[in-house]
């Protein structure tokens, strides 16, 4: 039976991504930092098909729960079929801009502390030669941009990390896929005025995940059409990309 780590379970997009394994039947270990929502969550999933649905309250920024969260893990399911890291939180950037200190724990959580966690779940994967490790990264990270200058800086942290390891791996059976959701319908972006035509449901964004997962794609965009939004962004000349304030 697949057994599959989601890290921020409680996040909306992996709670979507959770019942669609549930309905295959697959055990899974949820691992997140609020333990009444993880609970429902877990619930949730248990009345939905999961074979199993166990529990792990998890801060991504403490590193010595990091050490204990992956020994745990692999001391339960040594070889894991997937692994979901969709841990994340979206900055006030006027805050950051005033406050150093701000800027460099959201940096923390968006980047550092995420390539720390995929770094290990590599090491601990390794040795039985399969699974896949994806992460969720953002559109946000392909181009930086006014408007979320020190969330785009960490996902384009994670996004280049998580080439350099796709590649690392290549021969070891540990396949690397980067996930890069454009404008999500979450509760992360429920307080912008979001446009609403570029708008995805979670639901959609979720469907995306697994199929990526299943073809062990490299790189996913996510709605599909973000890979050519973001392409068109990277390849406006400089003093364009400035006039438009994006």
């Amino acid at each position: 039976m697949t057994r599959i780590l989601i890290i921020g379970a409680t996040s909306t997009i992996a709670s979507h991504c959770a019942r669609l394994w549930a309905a295959r039947g697959a055990n899974l270990i949820l691992a997140a930092r609020n333990p009444k929502k993880l609970a429902v969550v877990a619930a949730d999933l248990a009345a939905r098909g999961a074979g199993s649905a166990r529990c792990h309250i998890f801060d991504v920024t403490d590193p010595v729960a990091l050490q204990q969260l992956l020994a745990t893990v692999f001391s339960e399911a040594p070889a894991l079929d997937i692994v979901l890291v969709a841990h994340g939180e979206l900055p006030d950037e006027a805050a950051c801009d005033q406050d150093p200190e701000l800027a460099t724990r959201q940096f923390n959580t968006n980047a550092t502390a995420t390539i720390a966690l995929v770094s290990g779940l590599a090491a601990g994967m390794r040795p039985h030669g399969k699974g896949t490790i994806a992460v969720i990264s953002s559109v946000a990270g392909d181009r930086g941009r006014p408007s979320n200058g020190h969330y785009g800086a960490a996902k384009a942290a994670v996004s280049t990390f998580c080439d350099a390891l796709r590649a690392r791996l290549k021969d070891t059976g540990v396949h690397v896929l980067t996930i890069k959701p454009g404008i999500v319908a979450t509760a992360m972006t429920s307080h912008l005025d979001l446009p609403t035509p570029l708008v995805a449901t979670p639901e959609r964004v979720a469907s995306d995940i697994c199929r990526a997962i299943d073809l062990r794609k490299a790189t996913l965009y996510t709605p599909w059409w973000w890979r050519w939004i973001m392409l068109a962004i990277k390849l406006l000349p400089e003093p364009v990309f400035v006039r438009l304030k994006l």
